[in-house]
């Protein structure tokens, strides 16, 4: 059926007609983006100008206009219809009333949206000067049916308004968009994304519309209209997937949306999604600018005319370097520039950019992607130094790079950044794209430059760390063979390059190692002295692995985190500078646990004391401690069950555990009976910290069998909903392979819920292995447990034990 037959079926039978014909061509699979949004937007104009015409019989000065989406012609499946009933208050009021309930009456029993006015143009156009919102839509109307002069008149009215009063209107505008992102974030980096309210989407491509409109500045094009169609088309399969009138892209809808749309898969999907908002965040970038540019020089302009005695003004060009002005508040190509005859010309105009603070201007950056020169391989030291030099300049990096990568010019010096360009992270821990990621983690890394003795190679680390998350398989270990050919082709030396790769390969190992395994074990200090090699190395990697962490998000790094790193580090030094770490003997018991665990022996019940622990002070002015945490020390009478009881407690309580150690004490002479000593780092979940006396009471209880832990932890569970459609991989529990000679590490890796480690701990009593430590590792939804276990003799576990105990536990936790 052609467009005119649904047309026709349409006008002929009525609202039930117009819904018939509009799900038939919503369902048409040939015709989807821009040709079923135009076709959609005159279906609905044909309907609605007969009921127009129907109602309006003998009225004059009478118009239907629409308005926004809709008077743009951009109907998606369940957008609403934006309309205005225009008169010229000459007909009766009742016959407007009435003509506007026939229109509107059948669009609500339809069930479609609806925003909807009636006024004539002196009130629209009053309206529209209280309302900022209100003129955007009226930048975009279009005559529907009646009075076409009456529209023309008020189309034309409202253009010269946003003309005349842009001075005052677009600051105001740009502060609604800078609002708008402050709530919604940007669309580039967002797992659920609003595809319309966020930064970089429909409602920064509308806008970038009206500044157009008023004649004082432009986006620019190349680009912007193909990515603002993408998100249109995105939003279209969001509305038929769901049924829904919905902007936000969920977790849930996102493969559905990406197979609506032919693509591979949702990381597909998203990848396209922040490609075009980044589009349209870059080309508001620039406009905004230019409106800035543009109103700050209205303002001086008669000043300078009457001081230069009616002359034109010149604009002051102040050299940054070679080729390189600053010109305006941006930085320019001075006039003598040739970027064909100067391949090194973008990395020193874009190192000058960011350290002067200042943007790349569009035009130069234009001209360098148009007519430069590719790099020689390997590049000239000059340009592995702009490079640095454009890397430890601090936060001011984030915006040139984005104006170099936003012509291209990136993935001209560096190939191998088109694989993690826009590449979403399915990670609740990362706020960024893995590109962004980079750039961020050489922004934290420019703040510790001092910390290490070689910069350049901290920074350029610090930008491929991540690089081999475009390939299949571990991301260390593609990126270590990334880094190599990259170190070269930008001109490091051997041994350079053999740090560099050093570095990408084992970006995670001091955190990984820090909070998985336990660093008074010999083997620990060993295993990454082995892989680090030298002091060096371990400066940058402690450089890099701060970095790294605090670039990621706010999950990924702490207090306590960085004092486990830090100890780590001085331990491997100490291995490196010569010494042999010795076999940990058990440490005498102190003055407060053998008191705990004598009153344990002498009541035969569980004794507690909860100590906070702290940093040493800081170097900013306030020098205050900062808490680590809180110590937890339990004895307890020698039986089974304790770990899982204690862990039980509390996860009760809210507490999360951090580390835990468990060991027998051997008593006093005249104290007869043996005790277990738990000594644990947990903090509290909420801020507050339960009574000692309610702790050690629980603990009775779930010791003697009375409390049922596993039912109140489903309970509260039970009580918390869950989002729909989010699926957590299953777990995976592993034996890591002579990680110490001292025990058998067991690590688990699963979803976080209260009470994991409770199951766990019931678990591996069932397997009949004692635990000697555990060290709990949580990333965001994430948990990352180790846990150091023997048999019954202390000794570590044969091979086919071992093997068979992190099957139990991991058939235990899929249940």
């Amino acid at each position: 059926m052609t467009s005119t037959d649904v047309r026709t079926e349409a006008e002929d039978s009525g609202p039930s007609g117009y819904a018939a014909a509009r799900l038939r061509l919503l369902q048409e699979g040939a015709r989807s983006g821009p040709p079923r949004r135009a076709a959609l937007a005159e279906l609905t104009d044909d309907w609605l100008s007969g009921l127009f015409d129907a109602g309006a019989d003998k009225l004059r000065g009478i118009s239907l206009v629409a308005v926004g989406g809709y008077g743009r012609g951009e109907l998606s499946p369940r957008s609403d219809l934006d309309l205005l009933l225009l008169h010229d208050g000459s007909a009766d009021p009742g016959a407007v009333a009435s003509l506007a309930d026939r229109i509107w009456y059948p669009i609500w029993d339809l069930g479609l949206d609806l925003d909807h006015s009636v006024r004539t143009p002196a009130e629209a156009r009053k309206t529209a000067g209280e309302d900022l919102k209100v003129q955007l839509g009226l930048l975009d109307a279009r005559h529907l049916a009646g009075d076409l002069g009456l529209t023309a008149g008020l189309r034309t009215a409202v253009l010269a308004d946003w003309r005349n009063q842009a001075p005052k209107r677009l600051p105001e505008l740009q502060e609604l968009c800078a609002e708008r992102a402050e709530r919604q974030g940007e669309l580039q980096f967002l797992l659920e994304p609003d595809l319309k309210e966020a930064r970089g989407g429909l409602r920064d491509a509308t806008a970038l519309r009206a500044v157009a409109a008023s004649w004082l500045a432009d986006a620019p094009r190349e680009g912007l209209s193909e990515a603002r169609r993408r998100l249109l088309d995105v939003r279209d399969a969001l509305h038929l997937a769901t049924g829904r009138a919905t902007d936000r892209l969920s977790l849930q809808e996102q493969d559905q949306v990406a197979a609506e749309l032919g693509l591979l898969d949702a990381d597909t999907l998203l990848r396209q999604v922040y490609e075009s908002a980044r589009v349209v965040s870059y080309a508001s970038d620039v406009t905004w600018r230019e409106v800035g540019r543009v109103l700050r020089s209205r303002a001086v302009r008669p000043r300078l005319r009457a001081m230069l005695g009616g002359g034109k003004p010149t604009a002051e060009r102040s050299p940054l370097a070679e080729g390189v002005v600053e010109q305006d508040g941006e930085v320019v190509l001075a006039r003598a520039a040739r970027p064909d005859r100067d391949p090194v010309l973008p990395l020193r105009a874009a190192a000058a950019a960011a350290q002067a603070g200042l943007p790349l201007s569009l035009h130069a950056v234009r001209r360098m992607a148009a007519g430069v020169r590719p790099l020689p391989t390997p590049w000239p030291a000059e340009a592995r130094e702009q490079l640095v030099t454009l890397l430890g300049s601090g936060p001011s990096t984030i915006e040139v790079w984005e104006a170099l990568e936003a012509e291209g010019l990136i993935t001209r010096l560096l190939p191998d950044w088109e694989r993690v360009r826009c590449r979403p992270q399915r990670n609740a821990v990362h706020i960024w794209t893995v590109d962004r990621h980079l750039i961020e983690t050489a922004v934290r890394a420019a703040e510790f430059t001092r910390r290490v003795h070689r910069p350049d190679l901290l920074l350029v680390s610090a930008l491929l760390h991540d690089i081999g998350k475009g390939w299949p398989g571990d991301h260390s270990v593609a990126g270590e063979i990334i880094a190599r050919d990259v170190a070269a082709r930008i001109g490091f030396d051997r041994s350079d390059v053999a740090v560099l790769a050093t570095l990408v390969r084992h970006h995670l190992l001091l955190v990984e190692t820090a909070t998985r395994r336990d660093l008074e074990d010999p083997a620990t200090v060993r295993s990454v002295a082995e892989a680090v090699g030298s002091q060096g190395t371990l400066e940058l990697l402690h450089a890099l692995t701060e970095a790294d962490a605090l670039a990621t998000g706010p999950a990924a790094w702490s207090s306590w985190r960085a004092s486990l790193v830090a100890d780590l580090v001085k331990r491997v030094s100490a291995v490196l500078a010569g010494d042999t770490p010795e076999e940990p003997e058990a440490a005498a018991p102190t003055a407060e646990q053998e008191r705990l665990a004598i009153e344990a022996a002498r009541t035969g019940g569980p004794v507690l004391a909860l100590r906070a622990q702290t940093e040493p002070p800081t170097e900013e002015p306030s020098g205050d401690p900062e808490p680590l945490g809180v110590e937890l020390l339990i004895a307890v009478p020698d039986q089974e069950g304790v770990l899982p009881a204690v862990a039980g407690v509390l996860a009760m309580h809210r507490l999360t555990v951090r580390t835990a150690e468990l060991r027998a004490l051997e008593l006093p002479d005249g104290v007869s009976g043996s005790v277990l000593l738990l000594d644990w780092r947990v903090a509290a979940e909420y801020g507050s910290l339960p009574q000692a006396a309610r702790l050690r009471a629980d603990l009775v209880r779930a010791l003697d069998g009375s409390l049922d832990i596993a039912g109140r932890l489903a309970e509260r569970d039970a009580a918390y909903p869950r989002r729909r459609g989010i699926v957590a991989p299953p777990p995976r529990v592993s034996v890591a392979s002579a990680a110490s000679r001292l025990a058998t590490v067991i690590e688990v890796r699963a979803h976080d819920a209260p009470g994991l480690l409770h199951r766990i701990g019931r678990a591996l009593e069932e397997a009949q292995v004692r635990v000697r430590s555990a060290h709990v590792s949580t990333l965001g939804a994430n948990a990352v447990d180790a846990f150091y276990v023997t048999g019954p003799e202390g000794a570590p576990l044969p091979g086919e034990q071992a093997a068979s105990v992190a099957r139990a536990l991991e058939d235990t936790l899929r249940e």
